[in-house]
């Protein structure tokens, strides 16, 4: 079994084995013609339940060639231009590139005697990112899983320089289209859901600051503690981009912690176009950013990045074993003394080796390319009158529903766009996701693949227009 083993005496058969596994991946990505197959869980449960992993197959070939028919032929395409589901990205050759390395090479970012030049990589992109948001010298910051984790640590830290030993009065203020990781994270960090106060939305659904005021008002008049305020650069559903300069100014008066949840909005960090759609994150406490949605990583590849690097002592904690206190007066960068994690993935060489090969500004035109894409999709929403759709889009998103010709209920067209969406996806020609606002049920674009057109986008419309139809249709004769 040693000959399984990755060393210098089985490199020629890691060479042989990732060759073929590649070869493999290109000849399915070449041939595939839509973002899905259709299948159901169904189906695919026996095939997958049949495999006896006690019984090894001995071969990386035999391997690959079973792995054809229990993912490789079925998995969802994120690269096929007509995946409009989620907000998952087609990725970048540099950044395949360095997830291959990383995998093989398998650093440890928790300490340097385990990542040495990793841990410096690392470091200089965290800087790099803070020079993009506006951040000073103090700043800092580390690479996460995503961004619920770096809302987590984001709201630990904003806990603790609360500097109250009663919980109960901690206050959390968000938009009603926040993601909901920040009431899980309230929930994690000992606060209860009902510490977040949620704040409405305008018709652009951006939180309504003259709102936030009144509530963080009333929260100091109660006796209670703002502990910060969750902005969003880009909320999940509609991508809106809440008013940044404004909350600041409130955090600032009312001595409350500001997050920015750029997760899906950091696209914009790189963008020649939109960057001053991010004006006032300089003036955050705290920021996310998802690479793997907006730069075109690979998952995972986050980071939470902080204003005053200080503020992260709050996740260090050291082990004798690991990252004694020594290490701090002997200055070793032990990345793990800012993180929630300890082993951890070099995943920050992705996007180093995406910036090496094409540069922040070939990163950036590629977000630019699906935002001019979104306003030609809002384009023919507004000017389709089978659609109605919510709101003119910041970033890439368009949220819209289908409205038949015909006299219908709202839970006739509900169950209308929902078949649609079901049908779309069990036929394989297209994915969209789904949502409701106000109650109702609605469909989503998530356009984040430069390779879709505006034809594309036609398309897809009229393919959910038929498949709603039909299912009208149907209701009508079965009543």
């Amino acid at each position: 079994m040693r000959s399984h083993l990755l060393n210098d005496a089985t490199a020629e058969s890691y060479r042989r084995s990732v060759t073929e596994g590649v070869e493999r991946v290109a000849s399915r990505l070449a041939a595939t013609r839509g973002p899905f197959t259709g299948v159901t869980p169904a189906e695919l449960a026996p095939v997958i339940d049949a495999v006896d992993l006690d019984r090894p197959l001995g071969d990386s070939s035999a391997a690959l060639d079973e792995l054809e028919s229990v993912y490789l032929r079925d998995a969802v395409y994120f690269h096929h231009p007509r995946y409009l589901g989620h907000l998952n990205c087609p990725v970048v050759i540099p950044a395949v590139l360095g997830e291959a390395v990383l995998s093989a090479v398998n650093s440890s970012l928790d300490t340097w005697d385990q990542s040495a030049g990793g841990t410096l990589i690392e470091r200089k992109l965290i800087d790099w990112t803070n020079g993009r948001i506006g951040f000073g010298p103090s700043a800092d910051g580390v690479f996460t899983s995503g961004g619920s984790q770096s809302n987590l640590q984001s709201l630990l830290l904003a806990r603790e320089e609360a500097k109250t030993d009663d919980l109960s009065k901690l206050r959390i203020f968000s938009s009603e289209c926040s993601h909901f990781s920040v009431q899980k994270s309230a929930q994690l960090l000992g606060l209860g859901r009902d510490a977040v106060v949620s704040i409405p939305v305008d018709r652009n659904k951006r939180m309504q600051s003259v709102v936030l005021a009144a509530q963080l008002e009333a929260c100091r008049a109660e006796g209670l503690v703002p502990m910060a305020i969750v902005a969003t650069a880009g909320t999940t559903d509609f991508g809106s981009i809440d008013p940044l300069p404004e909350i600041a100014a409130l955090a600032e008066e009312y001595g409350a912690w500001m997050h920015v949840d750029a997760a899906y909005g950091c696209g914009l960090l790189a963008s020649p176009t939109r960057r001053r759609r991010l004006d006032g994150i300089e003036r955050a406490d705290s920021v996310t950013v998802d690479f793997h949605k907006s730069f075109f990583q690979p998952v995972s590849s986050s980071a939470i990045l902080v204003r005053a690097g200080a503020t992260l002592r709050h996740a260090t904690y050291h082990a004798d074993y690991l990252n004694p206190a020594r290490t701090v007066a002997e200055r070793i960068p032990n990345q793990v003394d800012k993180s929630l994690q300890t082993t951890r993935r070099f995943d920050a060489l992705k996007l180093w080796m995406t910036l090496r090969v094409m540069g922040a500004d070939g990163v950036g035109q590629l977000f630019d390319e699906v935002c001019d894409l979104a306003a030609e999709g809002f384009a023919l929403l507004a000017g389709d009158p089978r659609y109605d759709v919510v709101v003119e889009p910041q970033l890439s998103t368009l949220v819209y529903r289908y409205i038949p010709a015909a006299a219908a209920s709202p839970e006739e067209i509900d169950r209308a766009n929902l078949h649609a969406r079901k049908a779309l996806f069990a036929s394989g020609e297209a994915v969209v996701a789904g949502t409701k606002v106000d109650g109702r049920q609605y469909l989503k674009f998530t356009l984040l693949n430069p390779e879709t057109t505006a034809a594309d986008i036609a398309a897809v419309l009229d393919l959910i227009a038929g498949h709603a139809e039909q299912y009208l249709g149907e209701t009508l004769v079965h009543a």
